[in-house]
């Protein structure tokens, strides 16, 4: 097994105390098979705070692939090697990286944050070439990068058809030199993917067979992050998809609250999923969550209670989903998350983002605006 590997060449697993083991709810011990300055590994207080934002191609801002499409977005940046980037910020979100390939929009958003990331994410379809553009831009700053890469037939990706590409993917992310979060098929548990991973045990084979070409060309600068739906602990059983503890370095849930509810706190959407994320000693990253603007003058209510929610020993990255991309038009306000515009919802949001907690590093907090 990849991480095993890792571990056997020379015990380097990190631990990081997440709370007591004991009593109800309690986090368990974090543990992960990822090389301590190397790959990210979770801070040892608080969790990393990030975001999707959408980078503008003719001033228009680019859409993420949906988990079944194959077509590729431009992502969002990422940071260094090591649980802990390279360099440390020298001055406060001052948009000093507007400048360079994608990252306006996120300079954008830092500023309203107050501060700059920790995490951007970057999506990329089965078939692109990557790191490249923001991706790019991030790894070369000191944000993590968070990589989210569309998954393919897992039969075909376990019979080899793709074994070249993954190949390059994997040299490419290696000449990085920086640490690179790496989601491969998110929400693999969704039913309208079912013709392309068609089982847990084909989704499972398939896993393994990716770690096994990275392991192959030495890449030891990836965290592998597993990140089924949320919602996929209900009826489905998104668990039945787990590796297995030794293939993944953090797990992870998408969690948007869901069109068909009128409101909806994240503490009731994140339910299944971390009573199931309890029995794992693995980090959790919630890599998609955000505030639908249909619950308007709640937004703000919403995030605070939110903040709460994720202020969790055992979760120890969050990255919200700055974007209206998801919504059917510009009258779905249930799939529309982008907070700029709303001065009470930015406001709450950046309470999170500048809570020490959710600032780890340590990084200059302005007052925003």
């Amino acid at each position: 097994m990849a991480a095993t590997a890792l571990v056997a060449a020379g015990g380097l697993v990190a631990t990081v105390a997440a709370g007591c083991s004991d009593g109800a709810g309690a986090a368990p011990k974090i543990t992960t098979t990822a090389r301590a300055g190397i790959a990210p590994t979770p801070p040892a207080k608080g969790a990393y705070f990030g975001a999707w934002v959408p980078p503008e191609v003719g001033g228009a801002a680019t859409k993420s692939p949906s988990a079944g499409a194959s077509k590729t977005a431009s992502g969002t940046p990422e940071d260094s090697a090591s649980g802990t980037p390279t360099g440390t910020p020298t001055s406060t979100p001052t948009g000093k990286d507007a400048g360079k390939p994608g990252m306006a929009p996120v300079a954008a958003f830092e500023r309203d944050m107050g501060r700059q990331l920790d995490i951007v994410q970057s999506y990329r379809g089965w078939k692109s070439d990557f790191p490249a553009g923001l991706d790019s831009s991030v790894v070369g700053g000191n944000r993590y990068l968070l990589l989210t890469w569309a998954g393919a037939d897992t039969k075909e990706i376990v019979q080899g058809k793709y074994d070249a590409m993954i190949r390059a993917r994997a040299k490419a992310i290696k000449a990085t030199g920086k640490p690179v979060f790496l989601r491969w098929s998110r929400d693999m548990d969704r039913s309208s993917l079912k013709d392309r991973t068609h089982s847990p045990a084909d989704f499972v084979a398939a896993w393994k067979h990716l770690r096994q070409i990275f392991t192959a060309e030495n890449v030891d600068n990836v965290a592998w992050v597993w990140c089924p739906s949320a919602r996929g602990f209900g009826a489905p059983n998104a668990g039945a998809y787990y590796p297995g503890d030794d293939q993944v370095d953090w797990i992870c849930a998408d969690a948007p609250p869901g069109a068909d509810y009128e409101y909806r706190d994240l503490s009731e959407t994140l339910k299944l999923f971390m009573q199931w994320a309890r029995g794992r000693h693995k980090p959790i990253m919630i890599a998609e969550f955000g505030v639908p603007k249909s619950y308007g003058q709640r937004r703000a209510e919403w995030l605070r209670a939110a903040t709460r929610t994720l202020e969790d020993p055992q979760v120890k990255a969050v990255v919200y989903f700055d974007s209206d991309e998801q919504a059917d038009g510009p009258r779905d306000e249930r799939r529309a998350y982008a907070v700029t515009g709303d001065t009470h919802a930015v406001s709450a949001l950046r309470e999170m983002a500048t809570a020490p907690y959710f600032n780890p590093r340590n990084l200059p907090v302005t007052s925003g605006g």
